[in-house]
């Protein structure tokens, strides 16, 4: 095949995590109005989908290869940590067989448990260097606590120690939004009366971003410099933001107390990539350019929520030099996750 774009953030769901991945739960969320008995099996099929009309569909509009990846919460939503362990193994394990089906169109993100960082870093290594991953996909926060209601972070100290094996396999880290858990869905909490804006269109940048900026803040990056994650849609909107955060950031009476050595400008710029996925913005895009670099901007579609067609029939549109659409398109890509294609 002709070289086409590579696109980084694109869905799957393993046949044993249907039932476990319980679509039913964000239903009334993803699509109002729907049969709750009828399930999302439109929507799964897709998802389950790789060699069929997914194939048919990069060939049909110039996607070369694409990185797989467990649709959002994956092992993030299961508050048990044997049960997430499970999630995060079955899936790997299936998609990696897949992968191996068609190698040169497929390669894959590790599912991961993050309910620690022992189990966290032993899943990611076997991923990498038995199952022939090429980094790893964490959807925000992990769900801990009996009822799912808690949630755990990895920014913190704990995380040390998983965040010292991403550096050492030199692999990047997905940061992928999830739904809101129960508890905050509640009446009279942030969403409980506004579900109108759950989901992609605003919950999804909002809550990831606060994760990122913490990232960023916590002085994981200075303990780990090699450390590089990778930021859906636009970077979550956080390049937009850059110099407010980073000008009020360095203000002194924030320099005497703040973890980190640096501000989000510089972490952003040696730290995190951008990916164009479900946000197909031209200027948006320029905009992050000239932000961060051409070096830290990806393409990306996020199959199957968004369509390959839309996609790529928005990317023919973009108007950038056609060296640097090769950057973004794919060099990036294979240079960040290390692909076995030629640039």
């Amino acid at each position: 095949m002709a070289k086409g774009t590579i696109a980084i953030e694109e869905a799957i769901i393993d046949p044993a995590g249907v039932s476990t991945h319980s679509f039913a739960q964000f239903q009334s969320i993803m699509a109002p109005g729907a049969d709750p008995t009828t399930g999302l099996s439109a929507h799964e099929q897709r998802l389950l989908d790789i060699h069929g009309t997914r194939l048919q569909s990069m060939d049909e509009n110039g996607v070369e290869y694409m990185l797989l990846s467990l649709t959002s919460p994956g092992a993030q939503g299961e508050h048990d940590p044997e049960k997430a362990k499970k999630v995060a193994r079955e899936a790997n394990d299936y998609l990696a067989g897949e992968v191996q089906k068609n190698p040169k169109r497929f390669g894959a993100l590790a599912a991961l448990s993050m309910h620690n960082a022992q189990d966290a870093s032993k899943e990611l290594r076997r991923a990498i260097k038995e199952l022939g991953m090429f980094g790893g996909l964490v959807n925000d926060f992990q769900s801990i606590g009996p009822d799912g209601g808690e949630k755990v972070y990895f920014d913190t100290p704990d995380f040390y120690s998983f965040w010292e094996t991403v550096q050492e396999l030199d692999v990047p880290i997905y940061f992928h939004p999830r739904y809101s858990v129960k508890k905050d869905l509640q009446p009279g909490t942030k969403y409980g009366e506004r579900k109108h804006l759950l989901g992609a269109a605003v919950q999804f940048h909002l809550d990831l971003s606060w994760h990122l900026y913490a990232m960023c803040s916590s002085g994981v990056f200075d303990r780990y410099p090699g450390v590089q994650i990778v930021a859906g849609h636009l970077g979550e909107n956080i390049p937009f933001n850059l110099w407010r955060a980073s000008h009020w950031y360095n203000q002194p009476f924030k320099r005497t107390v703040r973890p980190s050595k640096e501000d989000y400008n510089y972490y952003f710029t040696h730290n995190v990539s951008i990916t164009t996925s479900g946000n197909f913005n031209t200027r948006g895009l320029k905009f992050c350019i000239e932000e961060i670099g051409l070096d830290r901007c990806l393409y990306a579609i996020d199959t199957p929520y968004e369509t390959v067609k839309e996609a790529q029939d928005w990317w023919k549109t973009v108007d950038l030099p056609e060296d640097q659409k090769e950057v973004v398109a794919r060099k990036n890509a294979i240079r960040l996750f290390k692909l076995p294609l030629e640039e």
